[in-house]
């Protein structure tokens, strides 16, 4: 008996869907801080943690998710993702305090870590080889597309309805995703490697103590027991956690891949531009709400072509990697991200001044999308086909990770300097603020130069591997429109 055969269409909506509620989700949220922060009488530290929560916990789980998935189904572990996603979105909406949306938000992000990495491995299994490339540039472009809208849906959603409303829109759609993922997605299995569960554990409660130190810094004086405490426990756990690494069978995370200096590089970069690029967004979000009198919709329409560039700049980087080389490009990016964020941090005053904000965005979305697709094939440059799984999520985890820090650390120094999310106590403190963002998103580009040229190697030379994160988003459009344009090559006899 032959097996059912699955529309090709309908495999790639299966797998994309989900996907597009979890990119959509947390951008809508970060457009929604001022709104949910005034409802729930939220301090500047619990509106961190709104974020954060969920980021966290999203890179703590991501690598075991796919491990889980290998040994006892993928499609089981990626149906899972949809329900916890799906009922904690739902508890997000109810929430009626503060601590009660964190803990929602860090559920959220566990469900999301089960979806982002098994999604593209279900369709890759689930579509005929010959429309694979398609499949995962679509797959690629609808990933995109949730963060390109992300502030913009999100404001639509405000001005007709309650901040709870954009955590209910994912109940419907959770709702729909689990028949179809059944119906449309074949399971599959991977090696059996045995869960990394304490290098989970390690790794996910000493970030996590290191960011609650630094958000807390401020508040509770940073000689505090409270601050002290968390920060020296977390970097004694993250040390914990690589010795851990180093010494059992399957780890979670092979320290044998730092030996590729375009492996190690690339997440040093990934890191760093995270962390100045959100850093400095979590600030300007509230800029434009909060000083210059923007509703949410306002904002997001004002943040377009940040948020919308990178889907059409990411796909020409596929075509331009392999002629100028992936180093190029990343630094290239980066530079323009830097002086995009820099400029912003200067033309931020008491009034908006838009027009002359806008070449700021403008730049920042160019600089994004010069960067995405190539550092995603800078990780994977050297990698054995085996580890190609195991280097693409430890480079979306440590990405995820920078985020955290970025939006700690870049509120951090706001509050030190005096800064209050009020129309007259923001811009002083602001400004140097997004300033710093800038500063780290400039060595981000300067640790770029250590990278290998990268000539040759274009966005199709892994065009099975996702790219997790929301930075990562348009690296699947870029491998398709990649593969489409390029002519191959006639053997030689």
């Amino acid at each position: 008996m032959s097996a059912r055969r699955v529309p090709t269409a309908l495999a790639i909506v299966a797998a994309s869907l989900p996907v597009f509620m979890g990119t959509l989700d947390n951008l809508v949220v970060t457009s929604a801080l001022p709104v949910i922060g005034r409802d729930l009488h939220a301090s500047i530290e619990q509106l961190q943690w709104f974020v954060n929560a969920f980021t966290l916990s999203f890179a703590t789980f991501m690598l075991l998710a796919v491990s889980l998935g290998d040994r006892y189904g993928r499609r089981r572990v990626f149906l899972i993702g949809i329900v916890v996603f799906t009922l904690s979105s739902a508890a997000c909406a109810l929430s009626t305090s503060p601590e009660m949306l964190i803990v929602s938000r860090a559920i959220e992000g566990a469900g999301a870590a089960a979806i982002m990495p098994l999604s593209l491995t279900l369709l890759v299994g689930s579509v005929p080889a010959t429309a694979r490339n398609l499949a995962i540039g679509i797959w690629g472009g609808v990933s995109g597309l949730g963060v390109a809208l992300g502030p913009l849906i999100g404001g639509a959603v405000l001005v007709g309805w309650d901040w709870d409303a954009i955590f209910w829109i994912n109940v419907p759609v959770g709702i729909v995703a689990v028949p179809l993922a059944l119906y449309a997605l074949p399971d599959s299995v991977g090696v059996r490697l045995r869960a990394d569960v304490l290098g989970v554990v390690l790794a996910g409660l000493g970030i996590l103590g290191v960011v609650y130190g630094i958000v807390n810094g401020n508040s509770a004086g940073w000689t505090s027991p409270g601050v002290l405490v968390p920060l020296v426990a977390g970097a004694a756990l993250l040390v914990a956690f690589v010795f851990c690494e180093s010494r059992v069978r399957d780890p979670l995370l092979p320290l044998r891949l730092f030996r590729d200096r375009s492996f190690s590089v690339a997440n040093i970069v990934g890191l760093t531009f995270s962390f100045g690029m959100f850093g400095a967004v979590f600030i300007l979000i509230q800029y434009l709400q909060i000083v210059a009198g923007v509703d949410a919709l306002g904002a997001g329409l004002m943040t377009m072509p940040w948020t919308l560039s990178p889907l059409f700049i990411a796909p020409l980087t596929g075509i331009l990697s392999p002629r100028v080389g992936t180093r190029v490009l990343i630094v290239v990016g980066c530079l323009l991200q830097a002086a995009a964020v820099g400029w912003l941090a200067l033309t931020m005053t008491q009034e908006l001044h838009y027009a002359l904000m806008l070449p700021g965005f403008i730049a920042g979305g160019i600089g994004m999308g010069l960067v995405f697709a190539p550092i995603s094939t800078a990780v994977l440059a050297n990698m054995a086909p085996e580890d190609n799984a195991k280097a693409s999520g430890a480079n979306s985890t440590i990405r995820e990770i920078g985020v955290a820090l970025g939006i700690a650390v870049v509120t951090t120094v706001f509050v030190g300097l005096g800064g209050r999310f009020t129309p007259t106590g923001y811009i002083e403190a602001a400004v140097p603020a997004v300033g710093i963002g800038a500063l780290v998103l400039l060595l981000a580009a300067i640790a770029a130069l250590a990278l290998p040229s990268g000539k040759g190697h274009g966005a199709a030379a892994a065009p099975a591997v996702p790219t997790h994160d929301r930075a990562g988003a348009a690296a699947g459009l870029s491998t398709a429109v990649t593969h489409a344009l390029r002519r191959p090559r006639t053997p030689t006899p």
